[in-house]
């Protein structure tokens, strides 16, 4: 859980309005296409979907790397097919290599994926090729395809049917935004990824570059997050090599222009930034969860299994049958987050009383409520929270299971929220994240390995930050080039 401003803690609703179908002419193709909505409804619906894609991922700050995505991005979209359309970027604060784009114009990039490219070049091509999906109405046509009327993005809608399926219900809405592309949709991005990128100065080769090294990286999809960026944009095979021909056809259309790459520039811009997970946002070590931003800590039940977001923090058994969600209150008082929380779940109160968890004032609450299943059949979902008040914000846990269930999981619930307590550990409130530093060759000739060793690099880490350099581990490196190793 990061810090984060609170939301609405419990429902993120986006409404669709599902348009009666009519034909639009497609910007890039100027052909007319069947769409379920115009280009006003699509602008609008990427407007409701910002504020859940930042609530769920939380922003990465860093003005200046952002000021020069968001200044060449303009750039690119004044050449675009769409020159007219605003377009909003944003950095993700995920280690997860990724981009993606909603309609309406709102493109993401993960710092994972800011940290993975290895120039200017890079970025542009992959900025374009999100621009793509964006001016070929890609993401818009995904939305037509579905035919969606509503999408419930229920991060911590306690009132669910299945427990099971509630610990990740909001990852499953969220996985709207990540339909894979059709193989058609790919090779259009891609084209008009390497167009506007050239138009723009960029050599384009090495958008084809990045490609291999994302095949290279294999990256698992259960990666925590959003999804990878070669699972949303799935591979159709030989994209490098269609890429590069595209290259050398908008190369040759643009006699006399340069196309940059941009090495040292690039690398300068993202010294710094921070590299895979974040310790100060949450983590677990010896099944105690610490937040050193937000100065607490808990306590996790054995073989349970923590997913941690800046919306909440999701913790579930091996089973699946039970869960507990733990996220903040807009409420400042325990009692009164405790009523909210009742009110706005529709949940039957069965007991409520006053407690001290660890010196903080809380509220306890015992509730259920009552469904039908599929199959018609009555079912009880059974709730203990605690509201903790401290220092001005309320926290609030959730257990959850069927009421047939209750009773084996509480004292696994009680164990995580009895044990909630401030954070006073200087060794876990100083915690610092992984850094990529930029390092300046100063020799006249050294392989990669030669320079990772000088730099105390571990040598369990030399095949991962040659991948991130993308550069073979004997490689010789000249004086004044640059390399990326991690530090704190």
């Amino acid at each position: 859980m990061k810090a984060v401003k609170p939301i609405s803690i419990f429902v993120l609703i986006v409404s669709l309005v599902l348009l009666i179908p009519s034909c639009a002419v497609n910007p890039v193709t100027g052909k007319s296409q069947l769409m379920f909505m115009s280009e006003d409804q699509e602008i609008a619906l990427g407007a409701q979907y910002d504020p859940s894609v930042v609530s769920t991922f939380g922003i990465y700050e860093d003005e200046a790397l952002l000021n020069f995505i968001t200044e060449k991005g303009n750039e690119m979209g004044k050449i675009s097919h769409r020159p007219d359309l605003q377009y909003h970027f944003k950095v993700l604060d995920s280690p997860v290599v990724n981009a993606f784009a909603v309609p309406g114009g709102y493109i993401y990039l993960t710092r994972g994926i800011l940290a993975q490219f290895n120039n200017e070049a890079e970025l542009m091509g992959v900025l374009g090729h999100e621009m793509g999906h964006v001016t070929a109405r890609h993401t818009a046509q995904q939305q037509t395809r579905q035919q969606l009327g509503q999408v419930a993005l229920a991060a911590g809608m306690i009132a669910s049917k299945e427990v099971a399926q509630f610990a990740n219900e909001a990852m499953q809405a969220m996985q709207l935004l990540f339909l894979s592309f059709s193989r058609a949709n790919e090779r259009e991005a891609d084209r008009l990824g390497v167009e506007y990128s050239s138009k723009i100065g960029y050599d384009a080769h090495k958008m084809a570059d990045f490609f291999d090294v994302l095949n290279k990286m294999q990256m698992a999809s259960s990666h925590a997050g959003v999804p990878t960026w070669m699972s949303t944009h799935p591979d159709p095979g030989e994209r490098n090599v269609a890429v590069n021909k595209t290259t050398e056809e908008w190369q040759a259309k643009l006699p006399g222009k340069t196309f940059a790459i941009n090495t040292d520039s690039y690398l300068n811009m993202i010294d710094g930034i921070v590299y895979g997970e974040d310790p100060r946002q949450g983590f677990v070590e010896n099944n105690m969860f610490y937040h050193p931003a937000l100065k607490f800590q808990f306590q996790i039940p054995g073989k349970w299994q923590l997913i941690n977001s800046p919306l909440q923090v999701q913790i579930v058994p091996e089973d699946q049958n039970a869960a507990i969600i733990f996220m903040l209150s807009e409420e400042k008082e325990a009692g009164t987050a405790a009523q909210k929380t009742i009110s706005d779940l529709q949940l039957s109160l069965i007991d409520s009383k006053p407690a001290t968890v660890n010196g903080l004032n809380a509220t306890v609450t015992l509730s259920q409520q009552v469904s039908q299943t599929q199959d018609g059949q009555q079912q009880t979902l059974k709730v203990l929270s605690y509201f903790i008040e401290k220092e001005g914000t309320v926290f609030c846990f959730h257990g959850l299971t069927t009421d047939n269930l209750f009773d084996g999981y509480k004292a696994s619930f009680e164990t995580t929220m009895k044990n909630f307590a401030r954070l006073t550990d200087g060794s876990k409130l100083n915690v610092q994240p992984d850094r990529i530093k930029i390092k300046t060759i100063r020799s006249a000739s050294v392989s990669l390995s030669e320079a990772f060793k000088y730099y105390q690099v571990p040598e369990s880490k030399y095949a991962e930050l040659a991948l991130l350099n993308n550069l073979d581990i004997d490689h010789t490196l000249s004086k004044g080039d640059m390399i990326k190793i991690i530090e704190k």
